[in-house]
């Protein structure tokens, strides 16, 4: 599960690391797990694949499940792009920047196509059933429900008692 949360993470541009990591509002952090949330879904089906059985469901729903999840997600965008645009500076200085400079139109499919390649390179194979198993559990929900429960999720599995997903900080209200 952690691997799939932190496919936001891995996907920002650069990799250089800044000294302090950045701080999300939890606007941002919410909005940009729910906005990157079908990317997430249709890289776990891609590395997943070749490893799990015909009938799981990631492979029968997974796409569907990406579609229903991308619908309404435009309105999480404002915030989401905040999100990467902060994120995406703290890797490399140069990339902040030059990331707000894009239009939209260039900088959603870009993120989109970040989050699923490094799914698909990044997602163990080992625990594709996880993940499988969790996205079908999870796929009743509505995507701002089943996006704020991973994040959840993914701070309760951190080792500190910090609220972090890898190098992002989601700041102290």
């Amino acid at each position: 599960m952690r691997a799939l949360a932190a496919a936001l993470l891995l996907a920002l541009p650069g990799t250089a690391q800044a000294a302090e990591p950045p701080c999300l509002s939890a606007q941002e952090f919410s909005a940009v797990t729910i906005y990157t949330l079908p990317a997430m879904v249709r890289g776990a089906a891609q590395r997943c694949e070749p490893v799990l059985p015909p009938k799981a469901f990631l492979r029968t729903s997974g796409e569907k499940l990406a579609q229903r999840y991308a619908k309404g997600r435009d309105r999480q965008w404002p915030h989401a792009r905040q999100a990467v645009i902060k994120a995406g500076g703290s890797f490399d200085p140069k990339a902040g920047p030059l990331l707000g400079t894009l239009p939209e139109d260039t900088l959603k499919p870009m993120v989109d196509d970040l989050v699923i390649a490094v799914v698909d390179q990044r997602l163990p194979e080992n625990r594709c059933k996880a993940v499988d198993r969790m996205l079908m559990l999870l796929s009743p929900l509505p995507a701002p429900v089943a996006a704020e429960t991973i994040a959840l999720t993914t701070g309760l599995a951190a080792r500190t008692g910090e609220k972090r997903l890898g190098q992002l900080r989601i700041c102290r209200a």
